[in-house]
């Protein structure tokens, strides 16, 4: 099948690097530390009053991290240590230091902080990239150093932006990318609202199916695309006109479709999912993760640690929305949707901490604006994670979830030098990894205190 908007998705990028380019040279003299730059020293130590080991889930004071390139070499009591000949010595003893934070649910590209429901028709190829180039660096910012990318309308567009990052072109997060939604028509992964006769770009429905067939053939040309995984819309949204949350808008066999056909591949298949017949049905059918999972049952609950199923629940976006649509004046669909959802996650978050399934952090930001994201640390305590657990769910968890636990994930040899500090001891409150002081990413600093720079 030929697909002309995937390299039209490429060559608008291409244009709006080539506008980035003046403007982040600016932004690094003005905001970014000069130590480097854009490469890593040959060696680095950083002292770190606190360090976070989220393998083993504990806590050391005063410990040395080796840095060699961009990679961990070794860590290790400062008591008594030697330094590596010539090494960069960073002083973060007065600081938690943990491995850099994964986000495992968000939306990079694109402006999704509306309720305009067409908005996304509303803009280019171009003005998309350019946002998301925007929003990977508020990302990076933040000390969220990889993401779980899942969904753009515009097909493409998301791995254009991974492939920038990940040659040095602009600056932003890791990530892995599912180049579109896979949704039924007029489903929960559409832009729905606009007038029956108005025909949908082919960009916007890449992933729009409606047959075991058609899902199979949709993951290999995502996947073929350049996706690193793939995203079903197993049931209604709680942003998407027309759809209904509880309402599963995928057969079973279609899910389990998709899971084979991206298992050839050795990919993984998250899946959006409110309902609890929907989530039920995403858990035989074996995808890797629970998106969402507002209305689930015990019986869902059951499955999913049965079946080893992560979850990744949103459980402080319900807030953002209440407050930012009364404020706005979202649509009453919108609220009333978002009312029935969100207090009912949380209970069934709750469940699920106390049945032992397996939570990675997501936090669905696109919704509310980038570089938010660690307002959800403190919300997974309240419901039940112990500050460790909560932690470990956006690190090593994330990772593991992915499937990069050999990369990235916790602060350890032979992974990369991707970490973060906080002031003093982070540990007794995660709203202070709201405030990141210090961020590295493979080796190089993007953010430090104005006494390192």
């Amino acid at each position: 099948m030929p697909l002309p908007f995937r390299w039209s998705a490429v060559r608008a990028f291409g244009c709006a690097v080539g506008l980035l380019a003046g403007a982040s040279a600016l932004a690094r003299s003005q905001d970014l530390p000069r130590l480097n730059d854009t490469l890593p020293a040959a060696v680095s130590v950083i002292r770190a009053g606190r360090f976070v080991d989220v393998d083993r889930g504990t806590v050391a004071r005063d410990q040395l991290i080796i840095i060699r390139g961009e990679r961990v070499e070794r860590t290790e009591p400062a008591a008594g240590a030697t330094l590596p000949p010539g090494a960069r010595v960073i002083d973060l003893s007065a600081y938690t230091v943990a491995p850099g934070l994964i986000d495992c649910h968000t939306h990079l590209v694109g402006d999704a902080e509306s309720a305009d429901v067409l908005e996304p028709l509303e803009r280019s190829e171009a003005q998309d990239a350019l946002t998301g180039v925007r929003n990977a660096r508020a990302t990076l910012l933040a000390g969220f150093t990889t993401v779980r990318d899942v969904g753009t309308y515009r097909a493409f567009v998301d791995v254009a932006l991974r492939n920038a990052i990940r040659d040095g072109t602009v600056p932003g997060p890791r990530m892995a990318v599912v180049g579109a939604y896979i949704t039924v028509a007029k489903g929960g992964g559409e832009v729905t609202g606009m007038a029956n006769d108005i025909v949908l770009p082919a960009a916007f429905r890449v992933g729009v199916v409606s047959t075991p067939d058609e899902v199979r053939e949709r993951v290999r040309i995502l996947l073929n695309g350049g996706a690193d995984l793939i995203k079903i819309i197993a049931t209604g949204a709680v942003l998407t006109e027309g759809s209904q949350p509880g309402v599963t808008e995928m057969s079973e066999a279609m899910m389990r479709a998709a899971v084979e056909e991206a298992g050839k591949y050795g990919a993984f298949v998250a899946a959006h999912a409110h309902g609890a017949d929907g989530i039920k049905a995403a858990v035989r059918a074996g995808v890797r993760s629970i998106e969402h999972g507002s209305l689930m049952d015990d019986e869902a609950i059951r499955l999913m640690h049965e079946h080893g199923t992560y979850l990744v629940a949103d459980i402080y976006n319900g807030d953002w929305i209440e407050e930012q649509g009364k404020r706005e004046g979202w649509p009453a669909e919108i609220m009333h949707k978002n009312e029935e959802t969100t207090e009912a996650q949380r209970e069934g978050f709750r469940k699920a901490v106390r049945v032992g399934v397996k939570i990675a952090f997501g936090t669905d930001a696109g919704v509310y604006p980038h570089g938010l994201n660690a307002r959800q640390l403190p919300y997974m305590v309240r419901y039940g994670m112990t500050p460790m657990a909560a932690l470990q769910s956006a690190t090593i968890v994330a990772a593991q979830l992915i499937g990069w636990q050999d990369r990235v994930g916790s602060i350890a040899p032979g992974k990369y030098a991707d970490l973060v500090a906080v002031p003093g001891d982070a540990m007794a409150d995660l709203s202070s990894f709201e405030h990141v002081a210090f961020v590295m990413k493979g080796g190089v600093i993007v953010k430090a205190p104005t006494t390192l720079q």
